[in-house]
């Protein structure tokens, strides 16, 4: 074991780091940069169930598109809307934010969720520093619950049969 790195410098001359530039060896969390496009719009996908969402933030005065339609239309339920705004409650950015949406395939509740995880993606890549309180409320996180499949010999994915004694 004589190839043991036991300071800092010997960590230096392993790796190929010049001696004097040992804080970099140590500076494993970079600041991360902001991502957005030309138009300084930033995007993610968010995923829920079976539904996937491509959502663009750009800052503005809080308008929610979804699917070419306005929040509170496509998304009748008061339930829904808030589960749209909760990234931004939690980050203190309301109406701060234009948000636009196409969401596919699942059911409302799916796409709602589907929704709120692509805001929480785009709105850590418009600005990083949002990224802690994001992540401590889950909303980074994708939620991988999806539905059971069925199984051969079964009546749904776990219920059997009625049974019938004679």
């Amino acid at each position: 074991m004589a190839d043991q790195i036991n300071t800092l410098e010997d960590l230096a001359a392993a790796t190929g780091v010049p001696s004097g530039d040992e804080t970099t060896l140590l500076d494993t969390s970079a600041p991360r940069e902001p991502v957005r496009d030309e138009l300084g719009r930033s995007y993610a996908t968010g995923k829920r169930k079976d539904a996937v969402a491509r959502v663009w933030i750009k800052p503005g005065s809080g308008k929610v598109t979804v699917n070419g339609r306005e929040l509170n239309t496509y998304f009748a339920r008061p339930v829904l809307q808030m589960i749209l705004r909760q990234p931004f409650q939690i980050t203190d950015r309301e109406d701060q934010f234009d948000v636009m949406a196409t969401v596919k395939g699942g059911g409302l509740s799916g796409q709602a969720g589907a929704v709120k995880h692509g805001i929480s993606k785009a709105l850590q890549l418009y600005e990083p520093s949002l990224r802690g309180a994001l992540k401590a409320a889950g909303f980074l996180t994708r939620d991988s619950r999806v539905v059971e499949r069925k199984k051969y010999g079964k009546r749904k994915a776990r219920r059997s049969f009625q049974f019938s004694k004679r």
